[in-house]
This record gives structure tokens, sequence and C-alpha cells, in this order.
């Protein structure tokens, strides 16, 4: 029996050193040797802090700011009750509402009519509304940041065309030309907005 069992073990051993800690040790030096900053989270580094990731929405709140999309992740508060918690990094999870549930269209239509009440003449850019399937969906579409762009602008005592322009020059394309659709990254935009003052 030990004769039969022997070479399983060693197999066993063998495999769980392989990929267990030789492939993934050796995948891990080819990505910090060749993708470092990917590696490490695409963190974004401000005056020597780290201040987020460009992976990883954000919860912007203020209207000097353009906002993500709508972050529908929850967290415990101090009796254990599950709460609302936008952009819970330990909680990624989309809401689980289907089309038909009233609450998620009730929510949707509150959302719809305050973006509609910003900025009446333009119809309200649908990522503005809805959630992504994590919750921490960092870009927003061209459409989404133009749509933002007079509320800003106001906020912050700039004028349109200063604002629209930084959305232009904020907006990437489609990877290699075909994979995805064109987006801006909120943070970066948002840094942008800082550096250009007010």
């Amino acid at each position: 029996m030990l004769k039969e069992i022997r070479p399983a073990l060693l197999l066993l051993l063998l495999l769980t050193l392989i990929t267990g800690v030789i492939y993934p040790l050796g995948i891990t030096g080819l990505a910090q040797a060749l993708f470092p900053y990917q590696a490490n989270g695409s963190l974004i580094v401000k005056d020597g802090v780290i201040i987020g990731s460009e992976l990883i929405g954000q919860n912007f709140t203020s209207e000097k700011y353009f906002h993500g999309r709508p972050s529908v992740t929850t967290g415990t508060d101090a009796q254990g009750n599950s709460v609302a918690q936008p952009y819970n990094a330990a909680n990624s999870a989309g809401s689980q509402l289907g089309p038909t549930s009233k609450a998620l269209v009730d929510r949707v239509t509150a959302d719809t009519a305050a973006l509609q009440a910003e900025n009446p003449a333009v119809p309200v850019p649908v990522d503005l509304v809805t959630t992504s399937a994590s919750g921490f969906d960092p870009d927003i579409t061209p459409a989404a940041a133009l749509f933002q762009v007079p509320r800003v602008a106001k906020a912050r005592g700039l004028s349109e065309d200063q604002v629209r322009q930084l959305v232009q020059d904020h907006i990437e394309g489609r990877f290699l030309g075909l994979i995805g659709e064109p987006h801006v990254n909120v943070l970066k935009l948002n840094l942008a907005l800082d550096a250009a003052g007010k």
C-alpha cells in the first residue's frame, strides 16, 4: 500500500510546490519587472501621499467635483445593521435588484429627476443613474462628464469652455482602437480640476 501512496504524495508535493510557490512567485516577479505600476494597483500619488487608484471609483459629493456612477455598496453600523456606504471597498457588489424591482425603479427615477433639475437642457446619461456590477467603476462616459460641466464650472467659478476642455483632454479612447468604449477617469479629471485652480 505504501508503494502506491508514496508516488501520489510526491506528486502532490511537487504540484503544490510548482503551482503554489514557483508559478505565483514567477508571475509576481514578471509583473513587477514588466508592469510595476499596474502590478502595484495603479496607485495615484499626490504630494507623496497615495490618494487613490485609477482602477477604483471614489465617492465625490462636492458640487466642485465630477461625480462617478452611483455605488450601492453597503456596510454595517455599530449595531450590526446593514447600511448604505457608497464605494465601501470591503463590500464590492451590485445591488442584485432586477429591472422590474420597484426599489431600483424608484431610485433611478429619483436620481434622474435630481440630475435633470441640475441640467434641464440635456438628457441624463444612463451611467449617472445606474450602478456597475462591482460598485467601484472609476470611469464615466464622455457624455456623463460633459453633462456635469455646467455644475462644476459654476461651483468653481470657471468658464464652461475651460471645464469642457479639461473633459475633452481626459477622454481615453478604445484600447488598441477596438476594445471598450471611450471613457473618462473621474479621479484623474478631478485632480486636473484641482491643478487648474479655484
